[in-house]
């Protein structure tokens, strides 16, 4: 089965992908992954995501295209995939109803107000990059992680002003899907802001009987 997680930056997409990828065996294709592996990896895609990216521009879509078709290509998603932060324009959805058509588009429904509570609290380990939230998940030292001790911080795109400037970014350019997947009959909206559990099993019951 095809699955596509939306909605908008903070709505717990990736955490239930994982989730659901696990129960489900699907492999989960996270374009955000993507980006850093073929940057770490130092490759000619790599290296013209990593200049886009560090002057602050958006991946086009040929490129986001082309390394999403490249990972659904290979054996493990031959029997279906998770996609999470893909697709993110309506030419990045015609491209992939061309070449992989989507069964299900699972819009997680948040409000800004929650949006901003979540991503502003975040906080990241500079040693092992474990996640912490100054609400949700606070540490047991402030400012410590608790697996390893290193520092945390407060990612870039975490900061309030970067977090408004990502919710206008995804009004504009992501939010269209919405309409664009409901004409399809392929949308189904999940309420977001109860907890993780209370989401997951929604979100799993809906895929149970997608999948029967």
């Amino acid at each position: 089965m095809r699955f596509v997680f939306f909605g908008a930056p903070g709505a717990g997409k990736g955490t239930l992908a994982v989730k659901a990828s696990l129960e489900f065996g699907l492999p989960h294709v996270s374009t955000g992954d993507l980006f850093r592996v073929a940057i770490s990896e130092g490759s000619e895609l790599g290296k013209k995501v990593k200049a886009l990216i560090d002057d602050g521009n958006l991946v086009p879509d040929d490129l986001t295209n082309e390394m999403v078709f490249k990972r659904l290509a290979l054996p493990d998603a031959r029997n279906g995939w998770l996609l999470d932060g893909y697709p993110r324009t309506i030419p990045q959805a015609q491209a992939l109803s061309e070449r992989h058509p989507v069964e299900l588009v699972l819009d997680i429904e948040v409000s800004d107000g929650t949006i901003i509570e979540r991503l502003a609290g975040r906080r990241m380990c500079r040693g092992c990059a474990r996640s912490y939230h100054t609400i949700f998940v606070p540490p047991k030292k402030e400012g410590i992680c608790d697996s390893c001790g290193g520092e945390l911080y407060v990612r870039h795109d975490d900061h309030m002003d970067a977090v408004k400037q990502r919710l206008l970014s995804y009004r504009k350019k992501t939010e269209p899907l919405i309409e664009y997947y409901k004409k399809k009959k392929k949308l189904v909206s999940i309420h977001g802001e109860g907890s993780t559990e209370k989401v997951w099993t929604e979100l799993k019951e809906i895929m149970t009987r997608h999948l029967a």
